[in-house]
């Protein structure tokens, strides 16, 4: 990582051990670190290298969303991203998230690897593991039989979009974590990128974000914690399929040591998920947007209003995506 890179993460914790671990590696590496705060965050956060917005203080930001995200909600590290954005890469990870050494080696784009097209969904998880483990947001209903991981074409991937695994406790959907053991680690295997006709859900937790791609990181505020990255992600994946982009899965750079949990609360939040997530990928495969990167903003529109339509969110959603366009395509 450089000077052109920023790490953003949220966090209702006080100052922890992860976060001193992250400011450290920002500080050695010249790199920026914000911590989103929310309600409870605690009033005197304070680490050396990393820079705190508090609630209060996100208020008074002249963006146009701060004055109408919700509270109470990891949508709010939307500003995170807003105030990094004058970097050349995001990478946001969370506060349970330890950083390894491939964590702070510098990013590429430009990626050789195999690269799968028109498969429908693939179980990325598979790539790296012989385990029968599934990331959080894959269709229950498409776990069998075994997506194809291999047998891609290989080649030089433009992929502004990359998404790290993580080992020990990796991020995982309530079914998995009620039925199935942990700790997970991963082997560490050839990256793979999927493009246009691939679907995987990716997360939030260990996701580099090249500049072209900023527009596509907005979280939404009205739909439960455990589907706002997942649905971004889809979101994302159908409009990068616009710019012949792909979206890159790699070796773990992360180890998590899980905040706690009540796991039937998480598989609450994940019904939606569980019921809707192949459906809202057809309908998004499905519906009608421009080709080429100057058609990314009013594509992400689209992409959420239909999601307004279909009644997955509601359509207060729609004011805060317009603000988030203004605000990242534009200045404070």
């Amino acid at each position: 990582m450089n000077k052109d890179t920023s790490i953003v993460v949220t966090s209702i914790a006080p100052p922890n051990a992860v976060l001193h671990s992250i400011a450290s590696g920002a500080l050695e590496n010249n790199s920026g670190f914000i911590v989103v705060g929310d309600t409870k965050s605690p009033s005197d956060f304070s680490i050396t290298g990393c820079r705190f917005i508090s609630i209060q203080e996100q208020k008074k930001l002249s963006w146009k969303l701060a004055r109408l995200l919700p509270e109470k909600h990891y949508a709010r590290k939307n500003l995170g991203y807003l105030e990094a954005k004058d970097s050349q890469i995001i990478v946001e990870t969370d506060d349970d998230n330890f950083p390894g050494h491939g964590f702070w080696k510098s990013r590429d784009k430009e990626i050789t690897c195999e690269k799968l097209e028109g498969t429908g969904w693939v179980n990325v998880y598979r790539r790296f593991t012989r385990l029968n483990i599934w990331p959080r947001g894959f269709p229950l209903e498409k776990i069998f039989p075994e997506s194809h991981t291999d047998s891609g074409n290989s080649g030089i991937q433009y992929c502004p979009v990359q998404q790290g695994l993580a080992d020990d406790n990796p991020d995982v959907d309530a079914v998995y974590r009620m039925t199935l053991p942990l700790p997970v680690c991963f082997e560490q295997s050839r990256p793979l990128a999927l493009g246009k006709g691939a679907w995987c859900p990716f997360n939030s937790q260990n996701t580099t974000w090249f500049k072209e791609a900023f527009i596509l990181m907005y979280l939404p505020s009205y739909c439960s914690f455990r589907m706002t990255d997942i649905w971004r992600s889809f979101i994302a994946q159908r409009i990068a399929w616009t710019c012949g982009w792909s979206i890159l899965f790699h070796s773990p750079t992360v180890r998590q040591e899980r905040n706690e949990h009540n796991l039937l609360k998480d598989f609450e939040e994940e019904i939606p998920g569980y019921l809707n997530n192949a459906l809202l990928c057809k309908q998004l495969e499905e519906l009608d947007l421009r080709e080429g990167p100057v058609h990314l903003a009013e594509n992400l529109f689209r992409c959420y209003r239909m999601m307004v339509n279909k009644q997955y969110i509601s359509e207060n959603e729609l004011l805060l995506v317009e603000s988030w366009i203004s605000d990242i395509s534009g200045g404070k």
